[in-house]
């Protein structure tokens, strides 16, 4: 459809202002949201309806741009410092939220709904969508028993246009974003909706901030004391805000059937290890699950957890610059369905961010266009915790329980860090059972990439105690352990993988994935070992299994089989 003339102007000023340099948009990890709160920049809202469920209801009509006299503007509506506010309704077919409707500086304190639009439209944002009122109880304030609840509806797409824009959900408020099969809920970039990709660019990574939920359950970031008091207020990477609590159970709301795409950033102004993740569950309890997601360029993590107890189940990760499943700071929850492929890219524009030079200095580095290289650090980056010691003790480190796992490395190394292609790095104390995994690394020829790193040496001993261990599993790696991976203290690193005879090691890839490249090849002569069937972890959440690996070449019809299978599709277009 044609662009009218102030749609136009409207969306090149918005690049100009992501720009930051008046050229070319540049999306980056810190481009500027230019946030309002002065109801006078209210722009749109013809209309007195607001809809009962923030749904946008059945709202009056706009005359504006190519739209009809009569069109029902269905974009959501609210109320913001007593003005009515909803978004501007495009080209009969998208809803555009500027940051007087959502912002950084904007916190949504009532529930809001999001509904599919037709004819492939798309909720576009401008700025943050933080629901529920962020709180640092050391200031006095309260964090409440309930809060806001962000609701997306399946098949709606949700599509943001700025680097710091992200997803927040503060502790107490819930995101219930439950697509189907048929119709899943897709978080994107703004670039990747034809109408508002002013540069043709196309999307990439670090295109937006990405979804951040924060919950109430345990995290070793805070001391014993302080969560006792009501006082623990962990901060978020990336950008600022808190969580934190003593509640494990609970819960902030469920994802299922999503796609998280072209979201994250690298290292920000706090330096290395301050990102913005596709996915981060801050002290999410297990009252909240996260089932059938596919994770696709995001420029740090896939899904990073701190703490909690949040469970994972059907999740493909494909393409992501640094770890696809990061453990840290007390993790006690579970998983099971979990495929991850690393991949190689060609950059569509410059990404810049702040990294650290030769001396450790902060500087800003630049990705240019064009470049091609390797995404992917490790599958998993498993940290038991961020503190240590007596005041810090209630709890423990992290200790996850793991099945029905594949991880495809590479052999290069990522575009950003120039860190190695590997399936799982320990490090923190980390603990946890890992049940029928599959790690496979076939190329070995230019960086002499590995499969496992120890990072750590109290990681190694809890190796040797048997509290980190894996169980029918495979290790279809040229190489597997790296040269500068910690001994583990009176066991060799082979011996404890092979665990008795349970797992086994192929020094190769073989003929462990099916024709299709992706599923395991249960007709396989080099997997001799017997998948464990889950069934003595006497646990509803673990589905009884007969295969090793995420997916099983023997059942093409399932759910999840066509859900990878049109993940890996997607990713291998990109």
């Amino acid at each position: 459809m044609k662009l009218t003339g102030l749609f136009k102007v409207s969306l090149v000023t918005s690049a100009l202002v992501l720009a930051g340099c008046g050229g070319d948009i540049e999306v980056t990890p810190t481009v500027n949201d230019t946030s309002v709160t002065d109801s006078n920049n209210t722009t749109t809202n013809n209309n007195t309806n607001t809809g009962g469920d923030n749904s946008g209801g059945d709202n009056g009509g706009n005359t504006d741009g190519d739209k009809e006299p009569g069109v029902t503007n269905p974009c959501v509506s609210r109320t913001v410092a007593g003005t009515e506010v909803q978004g501007d309704y495009r080209n009969e077919k998208h809803c555009y939220y500027d940051t007087s409707f959502a912002s950084k500086a904007l916190e949504i304190t009532e529930n809001i709904t999001f509904d599919a639009l037709p004819n492939g439209g798309a909720h576009v944002f401008a700025g943050a969508l933080l629901i529920g009122e962020n709180c640092d109880t050391s200031t006095g304030c309260t964090v409440p028993e309930t809060g806001p609840t962000l609701t997306v509806k399946p098949g709606a797409t949700m599509a943001f246009a700025s680097g710091e824009a992200i997803v927040r959900i503060a502790r107490s408020a819930k995101i219930m974003a439950e697509g189907n099969a048929d119709a899943p809920i897709t978080f994107t970039s703004a670039n990747d909706i034809d109408e508002f990709d002013i540069t043709g660019f196309g999307p990439q990574f670090a295109d937006w901030g990405g979804i951040m939920i924060n919950g109430k359950g345990l995290t070793n970031q805070c001391k014993n004391e302080e969560r006792a008091a009501g006082l623990c207020n962990a901060k978020t990477e990336g950008i600022t805000s808190h969580f934190g609590g003593s509640d494990n159970a609970d819960s902030s709301g469920n994802i299922k059937y999503a796609k998280i795409f072209y979201a994250g950033s690298g290292p920000r102004e706090g330096g290395v290890g301050d990102d913005l993740n596709s996915l981060t569950l801050n002290g999410v309890g297990s009252g909240s699950s996260f089932e059938f997601l596919h994770i696709h360029q995001g420029f740090d993590d896939g899904i990073e957890f701190f703490g909690g107890a949040a469970n994972l189940k059907n999740i493909v990760v494909t393409d992501t610059q640094d770890d696809s499943i990061d453990i840290d700071a007390g993790w006690q929850g579970k998983a099971q369905f979990i495929y991850i492929k690393h991949g190689t890219i060609k950059t569509k524009k410059d990404v810049n961010y702040t990294g650290e030079d030769e001396d450790k200095n902060k500087v800003v580095k630049t990705i240019e266009a064009g470049t091609e290289g390797f995404m992917g650090n490790n599958g998993f980056e498993t940290d038991g915790e961020k503190n240590k010691g007596e005041e810090y003790n209630d709890v423990t480190p992290s200790n996850p329980t793991i099945a029905n796992v594949t991880v495809v490395t590479t052999d290069g190394k990522s575009i950003r860090d120039n860190d190695p292609s590997q399936a799982a790095t320990f490090d923190d104390a980390i603990r946890g059972q890992y049940y029928n995994t599959l790690f496979v690394k076939e190329e070995n020829a230019t960086n002499a990439t590995a499969c496992l790193h120890f990072k750590d040496s109290d990681a190694a001993q809890n190796a040797v105690d048997n509290v980190l261990n894996f169980h029918s599993s495979v290790l279809a790696c040229v190489t597997n352990f790296t040269e500068g991976s910690k001994d583990l203290p009176g066991e060799t690193h082979t011996a404890w993988w092979d665990n008795d005879a349970a797992s086994i090691i192929l020094d190769k890839k073989g003929d462990v994935l099916a024709a299709d490249g992706f599923s395991t090849n249960t007709d396989s002569a080099d997997i001799t070992i017997e998948a464990n069937d889950l069934k003595s972890l006497n646990d509803d959440f673990f589905e009884e299994v007969d295969y090793v690996g995420a997916v099983s070449s023997a059942d093409t019809s399932s759910a999840w089989y066509n859900w990878v299978k049109e993940a890996l599709e997607l990713a291998d277009k990109d």
